[in-house]
């Protein structure tokens, strides 16, 4: 985006939410929400003819292990006809659930499904939370930078029970920490 583009889009932002913390990137806008001010933000920015993001691009997660709220939701909007962009983040602890967007953009069922099964990032108000990726007794978050890199446990065929086991995986990565499996 234009630097001029995106200075007159910042002061755009800073009239319509003033509380609202913002980090300007050399070719980006960010603002960062709490989960308690994330419907009338993304409401607002969705609504208001001005700003025109009525396009939920993307919706993922992000885990920082290293941090007090380690969870993170970053929310990319498009305004189509005003040709501009903006991303939303939202950073969450491990029991803090996260407003459903679907109620904006329907667009967001899957990704908010996807981030609960890879993150572990649970959606308030989704209408649908289970399992898109993996088996429904799956334990753990596989995109979580803790998640052993092997897997939890592997699927063989027994032949003397002439059927799929599961077993759990005895690898020891020495540069990884031992995954504990949260029993939430």
């Amino acid at each position: 985006m234009p630097e001029e583009k995106l200075e007159a889009l910042e002061q755009l932002v800073a009239a319509r939410l003033p509380g609202v913390e913002r980090e300007r990137l050399r070719d980006a806008l960010i603002l960062r929400v709490t989960p308690d001010i994330l419907i009338a933000t993304m409401t607002l920015l969705r609504d208001d003819p001005a700003l025109d993001f009525t396009q939920l691009i993307d919706l993922c997660g992000v885990h920082y292990p290293e941090r007090e709220k380690p969870l993170e939701v970053v929310y990319q909007l498009l305004s189509v006809h005003k040709n501009h962009r903006i991303r939303v983040k939202m950073a969450l602890d491990e029991q803090t659930p996260a407003p459903s967007v679907i109620g904006l953009w329907w667009c967001a069922d899957w990704s908010e499904r996807e981030t609960y099964e890879m993150f572990g990032i649970l959606f308030s108000g989704h209408p649908d939370l289970r399992r898109l990726l993996t088996e429904y007794d799956f334990e753990g978050h596989p995109l979580r930078k803790d998640f052993p890199l092997s897997g939890l446990t592997e699927v063989q065929y027994d032949p003397a029970q002439k059927r799929v086991v599961r077993q759990p995986v005895r690898m020891v990565n020495p540069n990884r920490e031992p995954y504990q499996v949260n029993p939430s």
